[in-house]
């Protein structure tokens, strides 16, 4: 039994001995083998970041330096040219004016009165007729004036035969001084009343005092009307007036038949009108001055009533620096605008503080920021900024700088297709 022992004791101690030799050549294989594969992991996803982009040459797809990480737009991106509209200052003229609302008038307008008593019989207008100075317009029943004209008429005769018969009898003498002065006095007073008479007959027929257009009719045929009542209302439209009541600082700024601009609320157009009078006394209540302005051609159906917008020019100043009223706009409480100038790839927005005077619907002067010839934006302003690049569309842009403008939006949109 202890020779067994003897001879397999050496034998386990050598077989220990191998498998503890053994262990350090196995682990530093299976080392080597991972290290291999995370190499070959690392390089497939290199050749993967390079595959998209990499043509024939290996070197297509690649960005320029300076645009590495970077989207189109974001920081360190290509700016977008923005679309604009432009148009360059001029000199000219424009005016300082003083506006106000006024109520068209007719220059004149009158109530018709009955001057005789009676029943309305014939109608000869109506309410909007035209018609001429001195042209009938109704017809009072007028029997009784007749009858009394006739009357008259019948007396007047029989005074005067008396009073020839008188005359001659005076000439034989045969009629006393007295009888004849006397002949004479009733003779004259049967005339005056023959007229009186004639008169009243007239007054049957109501004509129109001045020639214009029937605004009211104000009785029926049949009605009764008595002396005093009104008939009718005339206007004479030919011309219109406004009445403006102007500060009386403005006063030595005004002149009679100077022009004058209005434009009706009704519909908006446009008429010339002239300063017919300016009143010698200031109105101590308002301290004003009232205008009255004529205005002699107007569009057809402008009726008295209209209310028009007047403009009236209390000065003007010649040969100064105007743009476009739409290229001043106001910016974080300033007056701007935007000008056009060079850039390195095309024109460039260049914001200007610029001083306004004097404006109208299309025109301001610039007092100061700007010169005549400068190109300034007048649609699109409201998006840009100070150096943004810029594309013209309209007005008189640079052809150079608007070609530039275009071909580098359209790389900037093949460079957004190829990254994206």
């Amino acid at each position: 039994m202890s020779g067994i022992w003897t001879r397999t004791l050496p034998a386990l101690v050598s077989a220990t001995l191998l498998a503890f030799l053994a262990l350090p050549t196995l682990s530093g294989c299976g080392g080597d083998d991972q290290e291999e594969a995370a190499a070959q992991q690392q390089h497939g996803q290199q050749q993967a970041a390079r595959q998209p982009g990499q043509g024939s040459g290996g070197q297509q797809g690649q960005r320029p330096a300076g645009q590495q990480g970077h989207r189109p737009g974001g920081p360190g991106g290509d700016q977008t040219a923005v679309p604009v509209a432009v148009d360059a200052t001029t000199t000219g003229d424009i005016a300082s004016h003083y506006q106000a609302t006024a109520t068209l008038e007719a220059e004149k307008q009158a109530e018709v009165l009955a001057r005789a008593t009676g029943v309305v019989g014939e109608l000869h207008a109506e309410e909007g007729d035209l018609v001429a100075a001195g042209a009938p317009l109704l017809t009072i029943d007028n029997d009784e004036y007749r009858f009394r004209l006739e009357q008259a008429a019948a007396n007047t005769v029989n005074l005067r035969a008396r009073f020839d018969r008188l005359d001659q009898m005076r000439a034989e003498e045969l009629a006393t001084e007295e009888e004849f002065q006397a002949a004479r006095a009733d003779l004259a007073g049967a005339e005056a009343d023959e007229g009186l008479a004639r008169l009243n007959l007239s007054y049957t027929t109501v004509r129109a005092p001045f020639a214009g257009r029937v605004t009211g009719r104000l009785v029926d045929p049949g009605q009764n009307v008595s002396a005093g009542n009104a008939l009718f209302v005339m206007a004479d439209f030919d011309p219109l007036l406004a009445r403006v009541h102007v500060p009386s600082r403005e006063f030595h700024r005004l002149q009679r038949d100077q022009s004058v601009d209005l434009v009706l609320d009704s519909n908006g157009t446009r008429m010339r009108g002239r300063i017919k009078l300016i009143s010698p006394v200031i109105d101590p209540a308002s301290g004003t001055i009232k205008i009255t302005v004529e205005v002699s051609e107007y569009p057809q159906g402008t009726r008295p009533g209209d209310f028009a917008q007047v403009s009236i020019v209390t000065e003007m100043r010649r040969d100064v620096v105007l743009v476009p009223r739409g290229a001043v706009l106001t910016d974080k409480g300033e007056t701007v605008a935007y000008t056009l100038v060079p850039g390195e790839h095309g024109p460039t927005a260049e914001r200007r503080i610029v001083e306004v005077g004097f404006t109208d619907d299309d025109h301001a002067q610039i007092l100061s920021g700007l010169e005549a010839g400068d190109r300034v934006v007048v649609k699109g302003q409201r998006s840009l900024k100070h150096g943004q690049a810029v594309k013209v569309l309209e007005g008189p842009g640079d052809g150079q700088g608007r070609g530039q403008g275009q071909g580098q939006g359209q790389g900037q949109g093949r460079r957004q297709r190829a990254e994206g």
